[in-house]
């Protein structure tokens, strides 16, 4: 577990367990399983099956319930939702040498400094 993810999960108090609803799901098909999949996105190792998109999301917030209690129970850590997560709109990213000057050129070239580019580049991609 890296240092941003443990900052991101805090071991919480009965009172402060996050409810099950404030969870970040996505629900979609699956070839494979012939089924609608749902997961949470603070819980990457947890998925649910259904008939349907509402029945899919139904069984992964039963199971998410489970996971919380279980984990509140145990006194392990509890992941905070994403939604409730801050972000300080700074971030650390390393590249190879060659990329950097690339970038730095282009930047150069654009008239931008190389923090614009590289907002530019990722809002372009989103």
């Amino acid at each position: 577990m890296n240092k941003a993810t443990k900052k991101q999960i805090k071991k919480v108090k009965p009172k402060d367990l996050p409810k099950v609803e404030q969870y970040l799901y996505s629900v979609g098909w699956s070839e494979e399983d012939e089924a609608f999949v749902a997961r949470a996105a603070e819980f990457p190792s947890l998925a649910a099956h259904g008939d349907s998109l509402e029945d899919a999301l139904r069984e992964i917030k039963t199971v998410v319930g489970f996971v919380l209690r279980d984990l509140e129970e145990t006194g392990e850590f509890v992941p905070k939702p994403f939604g409730k997560r801050s972000f300080s709109g700074r971030l650390v990213l390393r590249m190879p040498e060659y990329l950097h000057r690339k970038l730095a050129l282009d930047a150069m070239q654009e008239g931008v400094s190389l923090n614009q580019l590289l907002n530019l580049k990722l809002e372009a991609k989103s």
